[in-house]
């Protein structure tokens, strides 16, 4: 049996259920609080030394990092394939999964921690709390970003660049997507499961005015939601989560309209 340490709202753990969910694959859950602090202790991060989610373990095999453990169920569990067969489309893929590893992924925790996620970290702890919380975050640059994203919000050196980074990403993910179903060409694949977090986490943050001119991006988010896997994602929504994202999200929305315009 596949046990996997995942978080209910993680855009890396939904990265991984959405691929179990097309493989059809059984597993065995371990819910980890990422406000509580749950994979900052010793003992997950002897098994994971990032101190993030997700980790699987197949047969006793440790694996860590989302896009490694997409490709891995890929090698171990290879039907239904998320490759594509033609090699130009499947280098295509490699690409898009490069860009998230490259600094995507990061960007979109700070957009995400600088807009709703800081309130859930305040909350209930004094600011010496909170940078005590922070402080056992174990890789240097994210936890000083993590610190900064804390304690300023939108004003976060790092929230500016995030938000230009992505609009930047959603120009050449509309241009892929003219005349194509998927990221790649014709087949869905692993670059396709890759995104389909990070524009569900753009919808519960209420920026969907970033696609107001990309309608292909809006009619491929139609297709991966319409997709049984997709189920990855829905049957794990935090209720206490989406009025926090939606509330902020909306106050944010006329600053990034504003970094966006300059």
């Amino acid at each position: 049996m596949l046990e996997l340490y995942h978080n209910d709202m993680s855009t890396c753990a939904q990265k991984v259920r959405l691929t179990l969910a097309e493989k059809g694959l059984e597993w065995e859950g371990h819910h980890m609080n990422l406000r509580k602090g749950d994979t900052r202790t010793p003992e997950y991060i002897k098994m994971n030394p990032g101190a993030v989610v997700p980790t699987l373990i197949d047969n006793g095999t440790i694996i860590c990092e989302s896009t490694v453990i997409m490709e891995y169920l890929e090698d171990a569990y290879p039907e239904p394939s998320q490759h594509p067969k033609d090699p130009v489309e499947r280098a295509r893929m490699r690409g898009w999964l490069k860009q998230l590893d490259e600094g995507l992924h990061a960007a979109v925790g700070t957009i995400s921690g600088s807009v709703a996620f800081r309130y859930q970290t305040m909350a209930g702890r004094t600011e010496a709390e909170v940078i005590e919380h922070i402080n056992l975050i174990p890789e240097p640059e994210r936890r000083d970003r993590t610190m900064e994203n804390n304690l300023k919000g939108v004003e976060s050196s790092y929230f500016t660049p995030a938000i230009k980074r992505w609009d930047k990403l959603f120009s050449d993910m509309e241009v892929a997507l003219g005349g194509n179903t998927w990221l790649t060409g014709e087949e869905y694949s692993l670059a396709d499961i890759a995104y389909t977090p990070y524009l569900t986490r753009m919808d519960h943050l209420k920026f969907m005015g970033l696609f107001d001119q990309r309608s292909q991006i809006l009619d491929w988010y139609g297709r991966v939601k319409a997709r049984p896997n997709y189920a990855g994602i829905s049957d794990w929504i935090n209720d206490k989560y989406i009025p926090l994202m939606a509330e902020k999200g909306d106050e944010a929305w006329p600053r990034i309209k504003e970094i966006l315009a300059a």
